[in-house]
């Protein structure tokens, strides 16, 4: 939100990211962010492109402003991403010298963005029962971000291996026992 011109001037991104935002207390929840009264300036703003109007392509000047000139002129969001699911094309514009500029992807075809120091990029796969072109981020290494669900399912993985690995080391040690009493030996005195 700001005020240009005495024209309130609403924007409401996809998905935002801000380094620092003040706490509230458990009891509240945010259901907005206004920047410079609850925290730091917005890093960066992520809109995923409408079937419609293609609006966040706008550059219109003049109230009511097209969201790019918006992001990019009057509240200078030093990145501004478009993802576009369907085609699964996605644009990173940073500021350089007052302008977006559009970035240029790593072999991998992601982007590096600094504000958050992760790698985004484009995955298509099942999620939430649908099998789609979505947003993911990579770290510095490039590896894959994972989603809660992506790590519970890997924890649980974990945690059947090491049983089959216990139940494996049991095995053994009776087997152990058995050729111990073969010989004439009580594996329980030993």
């Amino acid at each position: 939100m700001a005020t240009v011109n005495r024209n309130t001037v609403v924007k409401a991104p996809d998905w935002l990211f801000t380094p620092q935002v003040n706490p509230v207390p458990p009891e509240v929840i945010r259901r907005s962010y206004t920047p410079n009264l609850e925290g730091g300036p917005v890093a960066l703003v992520m809109e995923f492109l409408s079937e419609t109007e293609a609006g966040e392509y706008s550059l219109r000047p003049l109230y009511p402003y097209g969201k790019l000139y918006f992001y990019e002129t009057i509240l200078q969001i030093p990145t501004y991403v478009i993802f576009d699911p369907a085609t699964a094309t996605l644009e990173v514009r940073t500021r350089q010298e007052d302008r977006y500029v559009l970035a240029q992807p790593d072999r991998q075809g992601r982007f590096w963005i600094a504000e958050m120091g992760l790698f985004l990029g484009s995955w298509h796969g099942e999620r939430l029962g649908k099998t789609i072109h979505w947003l993911r981020w990579w770290d510095q290494t490039g590896q894959l971000l994972l989603w809660s669900r992506e790590r519970a399912a890997q924890a649980q993985a974990r945690a059947e291996q090491a049983e089959q690995a216990a139940a494996a080391e049991r095995q053994r040690a009776e087997q152990l026992a058995a050729r111990l009493r073969d010989l004439g030996i009580d594996p329980d005195t030993v």
